[in-house]
């Protein structure tokens, strides 16, 4: 059974979307991604900004590259939820670091915590109605 399939046949809640949606929004978040976070890379990497604000950035770039794996080719609901939720933790709290420094990053990367927040909604719903898949 191929990863598609795999998901595919997962249980899902009526709302989820078709899987026809997600490249097209990743594609969006990602554009956002790259420029919000590389003007923040380089702002660290200058001096404008201490070192450890780059930190919750980083570590949401791992979350988030992490989680097809882990749900896809693991094949595990529970570790692409705590993935998922993490990503999410970790984008709220770089927002609350880099928004004394600089707000414009926050609101530019608004649509990107609304899509995590719908899709951690969507991995509860999956991995609750999947248990023991």
């Amino acid at each position: 059974m191929n990863q598609s399939t795999w998901y595919r046949d997962l249980k899902k809640p009526s709302w989820a979307p078709s899987a026809k949606i997600f490249a097209p929004v990743w594609t969006a978040l990602y554009v956002i991604i790259a420029w919000s976070f590389g003007l923040t890379f380089y702002c660290v990497a200058k001096g404008y900004f201490p070192l450890v604000v780059g930190l919750p950035f980083v570590l949401n770039l791992i979350f988030n590259f992490a989680f097809t794996p882990i749900e896809f080719r693991l094949r595990n609901n529970i570790a692409a939820l705590v993935d998922v939720l993490c990503t999410l933790g970790t984008l709220i709290w770089a927002m609350v670091v880099i928004f004394p420094l600089w707000a414009p990053v926050v609101f530019v990367n608004i649509p990107y915590l609304l899509w995590l927040m719908f899709a951690s909604a969507l991995q509860i719903a999956v991995t609750a109605k999947n248990r023991g898949r």
